[in-house]
């Protein structure tokens, strides 16, 4: 089979981000804010075409009900609740009142802050707080990765058909091929796990550092 992918360039890829919904003040202060107060962590924030990418698909996909497990600084939940209505709904899960503590400014300041609920603990047991039946439209999984599985479990079953959830970090920089840790080991196995699951249908997207999409059926 051809391989029509396209290699980014720092160039193409500072192309593609200006052409595709460039980020606004608000997400480029909010990216500089993470890198000079967490340097150590910056890494950890997503790309600025992936945030573009997930207010786009919350629009296209009329999300009013969502759940993020892994907020960090929050520039992917600011993206997220700004593809929402105003009466739309995002619950964040993190573990960390430092990192989501500049979450919190930056939405205040995007005026999204009250569609936003933010839950403090760990992910595997908060997110067993959430009603059993199938009500969520989106979520978007970008925590630990090893425990990605018990995210995918929780979640799965509460959402509704046709809803869509978004993990990212799937190829682990190209190291799904050859694991050389936990994290890439953790990963190559969840990715296995989620192309058997009957429930989903599946696409992988080269976005960043790998963005798998499931369809709930």
């Amino acid at each position: 089979m051809s391989n029509k992918s396209l290699p980014l360039t720092p160039e193409l890829h500072a192309y593609l981000v200006a052409h595709g919904s460039p980020p606004d003040e608000i997400v480029r202060d909010l990216a500089e804010e993470t890198l000079a107060v967490l340097p150590g962590h910056a890494q950890m924030q997503i790309a600025p075409e992936q945030a573009a990418f997930l207010t786009f698909l919350v629009r296209l996909l009329g999300v009013r009900q969502a759940v993020e497990v892994g907020t960090f600084t929050g520039l992917s939940s600011l993206a997220i609740a700004r593809g929402l209505p105003e009466d739309g709904r995002l619950t964040c899960f993190d573990i960390s009142e430092e990192f989501t503590g500049i979450a919190r400014s930056y939405w205040r300041r995007a005026e999204v802050a009250d569609r936003i609920e933010l839950r403090i603990g760990p992910a595997g047991d908060t997110l067993r707080e959430l009603p059993q039946e199938r009500h969520l439209d989106f979520a978007f999984i970008d925590a630990d990765k090893t425990g990605y599985p018990v995210y995918w479990a929780e979640l799965v079953s509460r959402m509704r058909p046709g809803a869509v959830i978004a993990v990212d970090n799937t190829l682990r920089g190209g190291r799904v091929l050859a694991p050389q840790n936990a994290d890439d080991r953790a990963v190559a196995a969840f990715n296995d796990e989620v192309l058997a699951d009957v429930r989903v249908d599946t696409v992988m997207l080269p976005l960043a550092d790998g963005v798998t999409l499931a369809r709930v059926r």
